[in-house]
C-alpha cells in the first residue's frame, strides 16, 4: 500500500493543535522531529533522549510534524482541509511558524518501522521511566516506576515537554488514594502515572474516540485497568465533583474554558494541574485561575511550555 508522508515546518506552540487536526483527518502516525530532542538535558535527566537520528534532517528552527495519510482518490481534498484547518489556528492566537506543508510517497513498510526509531526508554521524574513496548529496559533502582506505552496513533509517547511537566507534578501531589481526573487523556500516560503513583480511581476523559481506546488499550498493558474508567466526554461537562486533584495537558485557550468547572470538581484543599501552556500564554492562564478562586501553588517551565499547579482552598 503506498502512503503519503505529509510534512508541516511550524512551531512548539502549534505541535499539539496541528497533530490534533491531523489524527482527525485520517492519519495512521504522527512524528514530531525538533531539533530540542537531539540534545540530552543533564537538569532534567532525559537518560534515552533520541540518539539514533540525523541532524541534518531536522529544521534549523522550529518543528517538522510528520503524518502518513493512504493514497486514494481523496486525498487531494484532505490535504486542502488539513491546511485551511492549520492557517485557522491563528484564530485562537497559536503561532503557526513557517506552516510550509510538503507532500512525499512512501511504503507502508518504511513508515511502519522507521518511526520507532524515534521512541526510546526515557526517565522522565525523579520515580517514572517511560518506554515502549518493544524495547528491553531494565529498571536502575528498587523504586523506579516503569509506564510502557504502545504509541500506536501517536497521541502521545510521555516525551514532550508538556507531559514531563505534567508526570514531574504528578509524582509530587498525587496522594496514596487520591481520585484523579485526566483531562484530555490521549494516549493515556498521565492516567497511568497517576495510578501507578497511588491513585485509587482515576476518571480519563478525552473528545476524541480513538484517543479513549488508546487510553485503554495502553491502562491495560500497564494493569491499571481496575482503577481507571476512559470515557469520552467534552472536558468536565456533566461530571460529578468529587476529585482530589484534576490534571490537564491541553491547549492554554482550552484550558480557559473549563477552570470555573474544574474549582467546581475538584475538593477543598485538592490541585488543578494544568500543561500544555507556551509562555506567551503564562499569565492570562495564571489570572483565570485566581479569578475563579484556585491559589497558585507553583509554576514551571521546560523550554517554551509552562505547567502550573493550583490550588482550591480549603
Amino acid at each position: 500500500m503506498k502512503w503519503s508522508e505529509l510534512k508541516v515546518h511550524t512551531t512548539n506552540e502549534a505541535i499539539e493543535p496541528i497533530s490534533n487536526i491531523l489524527h482527525e483527518a485520517g492519519a495512521s502516525g504522527v512524528v514530531i522531529e525538533d531539533p530540542q530532542d537531539l540534545y540530552i538535558e543533564d537538569d532534567v535527566k532525559l537518560f534515552g533522549t533520541i540518539y539514533e537520528l540525523d541532524p541534518s534532517n531536522y529544521p534549523s528552527e522550529g518543528v517538522y510534524v510528520k503524518a502518513y495519510l493512504p493514497v486514494n482518490s481523496f486525498l487531494g481534498e484532505t490535504v486542502d482541509e488539513i491546511k485551511q484547518s492549520i492557517n485557522n489556528l491563528v484564530k485562537y492566537d497559536i503561532d503557526i511558524g513557517h506552516n510550509n506543508v510538503t507532500i512525499s510517497e512512501v511504503n507502508e513498510e518504511e513508515w511502519a518501522t522507521a518511526w520507532k526509531k524515534y521512541y526510546k526508554p526515557v526517565k522522565i521524574s525523579e520515580k517514572i521511566t517511560i518506554t515502549p513496548t518493544w524495547e528491553e529496559y531494565e529498571p536502575v533502582s528498587s523504586d523506579e516506576i516503569i509506564i510502557e506505552l504502545d504509541p500506536g496513533m501517536a497521541f502521545g509517547t510521555g516525551t514532550h515537554p508538556t507531559t514531563v511537566l505534567s508526570i514531574q507534578a504528578l509524582e509530587q501531589y498525587v496522594e496514596e488514594g487520591d481520585i484523579v481526573y485526566d483531562v484530555g487523556s490521549g494516549s493515556g500516560v498521565l492516567t497511568i502515572a497517576a495510578a501507578h503513583l497511588g491513585a485509587k480511581y482515576i476518571k480519563a476523559f478525552d473528545l476524541d474516540e480513538v484517543a479513549v481506546k488508546s487510553t485503554q488499550i495502553n491502562v491495560k498493558l500497564n494493569n491499571a485497568q481496575d482503577r481507571v474508567e476512559a470515557k469520552q466526554n467534552n472536558l468536565l461537562n456533566e461530571v460529578e465533583p468529587g476529585a482530589d486533584l484534576i490534571v490537564s495537558n491541553i491547549l492554554a485557550e482550552i484550558i480557559l474554558e473549563f477552570i470555573d468547572d474544574a474549582y467546581e470538581k475538584v475538593k477543598p484543599g485538592g490541585y488543578f494541574i494544568t500543561s500544555g501552556i507556551i509562555q506567551g500564554k503564562k499569565d492570562v492562564v495564571k489570572e483565570a485561575l485566581k479569578s475563579s478562586g484556585f491559589e497558585i501553588v507553583e509554576v514551571n517551565a521546560m523550554e517554551d511550555w509552562i505547567s502550573i499547579v493550583a490550588r482550591k482552598p480549603r
